[in-house]
């Protein structure tokens, strides 16, 4: 069998599923289109690029992401490990420094001597054996590929970036730093507070507002874990206050009281001169963006390094095409991997190209593969994109209601539950590991990152 593996997407599970691959002795042809190729998101011609947010999400151990993330650091992974190095304060969140983040990554491949990078548009799907992982943005000709290759249309969704603001351009007179109860750093979020009057004057600019129209082709089709603040404000008065604007928590200083709403902004830098507006990724206009967010409380003279904006998303109708094991079914030796397979989140992409890069080992060798176990988080992604009885697919982040029900007749309270998720999860990992002939890494509970 060839030990040279084509890999077109040097994302994050593309670059994860290379790291893989060479920790097992193979050799890798890592594709990345850009800088010769660009996209409408990203910035940098860095690997890894993190475009919407610059969190991770959930760091409780217990937590479905939190506990894919300690899956993934016990199989050595590569994101886990850069997210880790580069992490700023973020509550009981994992948020990690951008370009740092990228840098670390884009080091570890250009450093290994069993990765050779080719910067370069690769427009055809792999002859040999191969890993497409090229991202929901991959370039029209390789989409048109991939469309001939299945012998139907993607599926796709549009997802929405949030705007990031200059720290010293905001009143901290006005805007506050406090984490909801206290979680985490004491600093680890700035708020701006809305009184009644403020919350319900910004919904009604906010939702008049012109927003960025799709092309005449296409259906504005959103992924609802991810949807553009002002298609939630659309829904409804209230709902922004109920979600992304929540004052649960939060004490404004000035009057010793809770905001009737707030925004929260989260450090997007190691240096605390950029901040993102959570949950707020939107499809406003720029100026329209520009003018809104100003009339804030605090935000007057707000300087944005970046606004927010739409891109579109494609994925596979992967129920249709893969194995659990992330092979396509007509053609084994070709695995997909990435948000382009049906999964949803940074995590869960770097996840399905560490499963890749394990599956793809395993076939070079002659191997059995062996789909990792629906009881855990990342073989629950595994099983979800590849089921075939779903009657409308659509992509996911990793969540209890995807994992193999629990053998327990009682009852439990919520946190009960995800205990014994965690817990079964931790055991069937081990267990499948022992099965394969893998050692695990020892994983510790990492140190909360104090604001710096």
């Amino acid at each position: 069998m060839p030990t040279r593996v084509q890999i077109i997407g040097a994302g994050l599970a593309g670059t994860e599923a290379a790291h893989q691959l060479t920790s097992r002795g193979f050799q890798v042809d890592l594709y990345e289109m850009r800088p010769e190729v660009v996209t409408t998101v990203h910035k940098t011609d860095g690997l890894a690029e993190l475009v919407c947010s610059n969190s991770l999400r959930s760091d409780d151990p217990d937590h479905p992401v939190g506990l894919i993330k300690r899956e993934m650091a016990s199989w050595d992974s590569l994101v886990i490990r850069a997210a880790r190095r580069n992490a700023l304060p973020a509550g009981s969140a994992l948020a990690v420094d951008r370009e740092g983040f990228s840098a670390t990554i884009t080091e570890a491949v250009e450093a290994n001597p069993n990765i050779h990078l080719i910067r370069g548009e690769r427009t055809q799907l792999p002859e040999g054996p191969g890993i497409l992982a090229a991202g929901p943005l991959c370039s029209q000709k390789l989409s048109q590929s991939l469309y001939n290759f299945l012998g139907d249309r993607a599926l796709y969704f549009y997802d929405a970036i949030a705007p990031v603001v200059e720290y010293d351009s905001l009143d901290h007179e006005v805007i506050f730093a406090q984490s909801r109860y206290d979680k985490g750093g004491g600093d680890d979020y700035l708020n701006i507070p809305l009184s009644e009057e403020e919350y319900k004057t910004f919904h009604r600019e906010f939702v008049a507002a012109e927003r960025v129209t799709p092309k005449d082709h296409e259906k504005m089709i959103y992924f609802e874990g991810c949807l553009p603040a002002e298609i939630m404000a659309d829904r409804g008065e209230d709902t922004l206050r109920f979600g992304p604007m929540k004052p649960v928590g939060l004490t404004d200083p000035r009057t010793g009281e809770q905001p009737y709403a707030v925004i929260q902004l989260r450090q997007d830098n190691y240096a605390r001169s950029l901040w993102n507006l959570v949950g707020f990724q939107t499809q406003l206009k720029w100026g329209d963006q520009k003018r809104i967010f100003r009339s804030l409380p605090g935000m007057a003279n707000a300087r944005f390094v970046r606004y927010g904006m739409i891109h579109r998303n494609t994925y596979v109708q992967s129920p249709r095409h893969l194995l659990p094991t992330g092979q396509f079914r007509q053609r084994p030796e070709l695995f997909l991997a990435g948000q382009i397979s049906g999964v949803e989140g940074y995590v869960e992409s770097a996840a399905s190209g560490l499963m890749a890069g394990i599956h793809m080992a395993r076939f070079l060798s002659g191997k059995a593969l062996i789909p990792f176990p629906a009881t855990t988080a990342m073989g629950s992604l595994a099983h979800y994109v590849s089921f075939s009885g779903h009657k409308s697919f659509q992509p996911t982040n990793v969540n209890y209601g995807i994992f193999a029900p629990l053998n327990v007749k009682r009852r439990m309270k919520r946190k009960e539950k995800r205990a014994h998720y965690a817990s079964r999860a931790r055991e069937d990992m081990r267990a499948f590991a022992r099965d394969l002939g893998e050692t695990l890494v020892e994983v510790s509970e990492p140190q909360p990152v104090e604001a710096t």
